[in-house]
């Protein structure tokens, strides 16, 4: 099942959530230049500097129509109907969520009603959108029940969550799940023509991410700030990857929804690196600290705080099989992109040309 689809997405119409974030922004930025017509819809910014600002995100999708960089909370039923309807899009990529594992803990609630009900307010909307043809629900790999073994995760494991937040995008997968037996089953597809697939990806890395409490971004406002950074759980393993690769995922697995034959990819699908690319926490600072220089360094904190797994694989053999999708960038190269990434918006450099180069750099790849 693995033949690439001849999809060309010039001229095609693609409604976006969560495209003011970290790796929303970089597929509105891949969509745009690979000539598609965006529509995003998310809150504001949740960080400042971030991305979308940087890169300048909105010029991108917003050229054809300033209308297209559309404000607006996926649990506001009433505005996401008229942003979808007034659009018509054959295509939906679901990013808006609340991504954090600790915020989660401070407010589950929110976090619930974002990565639960706002999941099934999109795919509500979607349910009254003659228009829509393909639909990626990114959720994440923390969805499984983590056991902390050893082995990688595959799509057909439990599905789970110790904290608000892994436990939130369980729930989005069972509702999409839920979504796609209720209204776009698969042995119907020649009647409602919808095809519903989920993503979970693995330790997205990359240039524009200033969450707080995420690694990277930690390591980043330290070494600006020339002070060593404090890293909790420097032991922990996590499947890091850099944003291209599971991007390129979320593009292949669109392409193969709008093939002429899109049954057999209505599934769940990981996006997760190679096994040797599966890391500890304490591997990811040494490297960055060696590619920034100028004595950037950290320092383990002794406080973890909340819980967080210590051991997470994936498996992405589904992909490979079905999408012909395989990691291209080793995770060393990985975060000398990030590092350059960072260096050159220290410098102000042009962020969008810079950001929309990496993302050729990685095409050239495949």
């Amino acid at each position: 099942m693995s033949d690439k689809p001849q999809i060309s997405w010039r001229n095609r119409k693609v409604f976006l959530t969560g495209h003011t974030g970290f790796k929303g922004g970089w597929l509105a930025l891949w969509l745009a230049s690979k000539g598609a017509i965006v529509r995003g819809y998310a809150l504001d910014p949740s960080t400042d500097p971030n991305l979308f600002t940087a890169a300048r995100v909105g010029s991108g999708i917003g050229a054809i129509s300033p209308e297209n960089d559309i404000r607006g909370d996926i649990r506001d039923a009433a505005a996401l109907d008229s942003a979808i309807q007034s659009f018509a899009p054959e295509v939906v990529f679901h990013l808006a969520a609340q991504p954090l594992v600790r915020l989660s803990y401070a407010d589950p609630i929110g976090t619930y009603e974002t990565n639960v009900i706002g999941t099934a307010k999109v795919l509500d909307a979607v349910r009254r959108a003659p228009s829509v043809r393909a639909v990626v629900c990114i959720t994440t790999d923390k969805c499984y029940e983590n056991r902390e073994w050893v082995w990688p995760y595959r799509e057909t494991d439990p599905l789970g969550g110790y904290d608000p937040y892994s436990s939130s995008k369980a729930c989005a997968e069972i509702v999409a799940a839920a979504f796609r037996q209720s209204y776009f089953p698969v042995s119907r597809l020649a009647e409602h023509k919808v095809a519903l697939a989920t993503a979970r990806a693995g330790n997205v890395i990359g240039g524009g991410d200033w969450s707080p409490d995420r690694l990277i971004p930690d390591l980043v406002r330290g070494f600006v700030a020339g002070q060593p950074v404090r890293i909790r759980r420097p032991l922990a393993v996590r499947p890091w990857q850099h944003v291209v690769e599971p991007l390129h995922g979320y593009i292949s697995l669109a392409e193969h929804l709008l093939s002429a034959n899109p049954a057999p990819y209505a599934t769940a699908y990981n996006f997760g690196p190679s096994d040797a690319d599966a890391q500890p926490v304490a591997w990811i600072a040494n490297k960055m600290s060696a590619f920034w220089g100028n004595g950037a360094a950290w320092i383990n904190d002794p406080d973890p705080g909340v819980h967080e797994a210590a051991y997470l694989k994936l498996d992405s053999s589904r992909a490979r099989a079905d999408l012909g999708w395989t990691p291209h960038l080793r995770l060393e190269t990985a975060i000398e992109w990030l590092v350059q990434w960072y260096r050159a918006w220290q410098t102000g450099a042009n962020m969008h040309a810079f950001t929309l180069a990496q993302i050729a750099a990685y095409e050239a790849l495949l």
